[in-house]
């Protein structure tokens, strides 16, 4: 069975869960309830997934304080640096989809994902830092000559900087710039409190936020349009306690609307990129942990809709445009196994796909417990399928004991180039009434090693 994530009109949202123990990030399709998990113990309770505009990387602040990124063409995870202990977890994409900027260490950093070269400015009081539209600029938080928290604009040279913002709340929280570049919004002043107020960065105007009835609104997050602003604002209820309702509001304070509750304090939201539906969080534990995501229409008013449960869901994003990379995931509950695999190629059998330019096709092996004799015997079978003398590398794939075997240059033409990749299965598998210890899987040389990269067991 495979899930073709390259058109998907509602999109991917990204999430983090502890759903395998640790906490990780995951995506799930819209569409069809599909999900997949990207990363293995590398994410935190408080990681939250940033989407690059293209949808091709995600990135988050793992555990330890680490800024992954994750490369979804190829399921690769680079770690790119490491943020101050206490610091502010805001990591944002320049319009180009490959520089991440964020502070660290007094310094605004931009880290570019392609070159792998970072550049910085130093900005001792920078916390928030986002990319202005034009791909020149940024915005954060900082300080003004008086020591009260502001929003400045710098230029990406570190000159220009110009403050923006003219406010005498302290602090200013959860600061997000509005997709077109011409708001910007924060929470004030904390947790027990917490107010929404935008801004006009072309004329400092302050706007407010009226909000929930027990002053607790968090979670702003603007619509694509950069026209609403949805968040979540706690509500009490005499017998039942504390709930909270989804309320949609324009970004000068007007036609402020509940459009649904949650059973959570307080939830997280996140909209469509058609700026039509917002998913949100519900099924609190008495813990104040979610384990339910939800959608509704902001639009047509429908019945919100259940999307999922799963174990304790945190943090989560929509994908900006709808759509996934070209890629599609096979899974096979026969043999346990799920991964990515390039979305144009054709299913020939429940076991083989195709396309123009590589293949791929699985099998189990029972083998014996030495997976170097397993390797052996597949790279050097009598009718010699990867030619007279193939290489070996032994690694391991999910923390599991794996092989790759890629052929020699005297390979049979009509093997195609194909290479092969077994690993050991974490529990041995039945299939068909036989027991299998290794997983195998056959492909082209050019495509093995980013399918393999993308393998999880079931």
């Amino acid at each position: 069975m495979s899930m073709n994530f390259n058109v998907r009109p509602n999109g991917v949202i990204a999430y983090t869960t502890s759903r395998g123990g640790d906490y990780d990030i995951w995506i799930f399709d819209v569409q069809n309830g599909t999900r997949m998990q990207l990363t293995y113990g590398l994410a935190d309770s408080l990681s939250k997934p940033v989407w690059s505009d293209d949808d091709s990387k995600i990135a988050f602040v793992g555990k330890n304080r680490i800024v992954y990124v994750i490369y979804l063409s190829t399921g690769r995870i680079a770690a790119i640096d490491q943020i101050n202990p206490g610091g502010y977890q805001t990591l944002d994409w320049s319009p180009n989809h490959r520089t991440l900027a964020y502070t660290a260490r007094n310094q605004i950093m931009m880290y570019d994902v392609v070159s792998h070269r970072a550049t910085s400015i130093s900005a001792s009081d920078a916390a928030q830092v986002q990319w202005f539209p034009n791909g020149r600029e940024l915005l954060f938080r900082g300080l003004d000559a008086s020591g009260n928290q502001q929003l400045f604009r710098i230029a990406t040279n570190g000159f220009e900087r110009k403050q923006v913002s003219n406010v005498t709340d302290s602090p200013l929280n959860e600061v997000s710039l509005s997709p077109d570049g011409t708001f910007a919004l924060y929470t004030t002043p904390g947790a027990s409190i917490s107010l929404v107020r935008t801004v006009d960065l072309s004329s400092g105007n302050l706007y407010e936020i009226r909000g929930g009835e027990q002053a607790k609104n968090y979670y702003p997050a603007w619509s694509p349009n950069s026209q609403y602003i949805a968040f979540s604002a706690t509500a009490y209820a005499e017998g039942s306690g504390y709930y909270n309702e989804i309320r949609l509001v324009g970004k000068r304070g007007g036609n402020e609307r509940v459009i649904t509750t949650s059973s959570c304090f307080a939830t997280p939201v996140t909209w469509s990129p058609d700026n039509r539906k917002i998913a949100y969080l519900s099924g609190c534990t008495e813990q104040g942990i979610a384990n339910e995501m939800w959608m509704v229409d902001v639009q047509n008013n429908r019945t919100p809709v259940l999307l999922m449960k799963d174990a304790q869901i945190g943090n989560m994003s929509w994908s900006k445009r709808g759509s996934r990379p070209k890629r599609a995931i096979f899974i096979s509950d026969s043999y346990k196994v799920q991964f990515f695999y390039p979305a144009d190629w054709q299913q020939i059998d429940s076991e083989r796909y195709e396309g123009v330019d590589g293949f791929f096709q699985i099998s189990a092996i029972a083998g014996g417990n030495n997976i170097h004799e397993v390797c052996k015997g597949e790279a050097f079978h009598q009718l010699m399928p990867y030619g007279s003398s193939p290489r070996i590398y032994y690694t391991r794939i999910r923390d599991h004991e794996a092989c790759l075997i890629y052929p020699s240059a005297d390979q049979p033409p009509e093997m195609s180039r194909q290479a092969a990749a077994i690993v050991r299965y974490p529990v041995p598998v039945q299939i068909e009434g036989s027991t299998y210890n290794y997983f195998i899987l056959w492909a082209d040389e050019v495509h093995l090693a980013s399918i393999v990269g993308t393998i999880a067991f079931k």
